[in-house]
């Protein structure tokens, strides 16, 4: 990993939460990065991720949601989830060197932060990591209403093989969504993105992602 990893706790309301900072020398951004429903911050998925943009110097903050602290199995509702989102994006635009603070999340965690954006939550964008836009098998009961309030630019990174939004289902949501949403599929990628029969790691198939991540950094940076 490109620079030293501080572990640290951040206060949301009456708990806390586990973060993990790393900020690379000369870092042209911050993204900070939630889970998924079903892992915490140390997925290897998410630290292969964050790994390969701390490597091109984009610097990374990721954080647990309180259910996760509380080793509990079923994740926070939407109020706990925003509020921790807001914390978590305080703390990491506090501890930029001036930089963009961009909010990145793993399924869940991508969708908790737009449902944040669309509450006021400021940042330089959002990075979906396979967005959950309905549940598997259930294509006519969407999660999309709320994004198309949001005026920060959007990135939705999938993999075409995501029962949880399947080609064809995204594309008219970014459509609507206009100009600064931006979508980019991953060929044979499932909801983690790992490929059939594919012999990489989950962390190589997070790092699988940063060079998208970088282009969309760079142009809004």
């Amino acid at each position: 990993m490109s620079g030293v990893e501080e572990l640290f706790s951040i206060q949301v309301t009456d708990a806390s939460v586990s973060a993990a900072h790393c900020h690379p020398e000369g870092a042209v951004a911050t993204v900070v990065l939630a889970h998924g429903a079903g892992a915490g911050m140390d997925h290897p998925f998410l630290t292969g991720f964050a790994s390969a943009l701390n490597e091109l110097k984009i610097a990374t903050l990721r954080f647990n949601f309180p259910y996760v602290e509380a080793g509990k199995k079923f994740p926070d509702r939407p109020p706990v989830a925003i509020e921790t989102w807001r914390a978590v994006m305080a703390v990491a635009a506090a501890r930029t060197a001036g930089e963009p603070v961009f909010a990145a999340g793993k399924s869940f965690g991508g969708r908790m932060a737009s449902m944040a954006a669309a509450e006021g939550m400021e940042g330089a964008g959002l990075i979906f990591l396979g967005y959950p836009l309905h549940a598997p098998g259930k294509p006519e009961k969407l999660r999309d209403e709320h994004l198309y309030g949001i005026e920060a630019p959007m990135l939705f990174l999938q993999g075409t093989r995501d029962p949880f939004a399947q080609p064809g289902e995204l594309e008219p949501v970014v459509e609507r969504i206009g100009s600064t949403a931006t979508l980019k599929w991953f060929e044979g990628g499932d909801h983690s993105f790992k490929v059939a029969r594919s012999k990489r790691t989950p962390e190589q198939d997070g790092a699988w992602l940063a060079d998208s991540v970088l282009e969309f950094v760079h142009a809004r940076a």
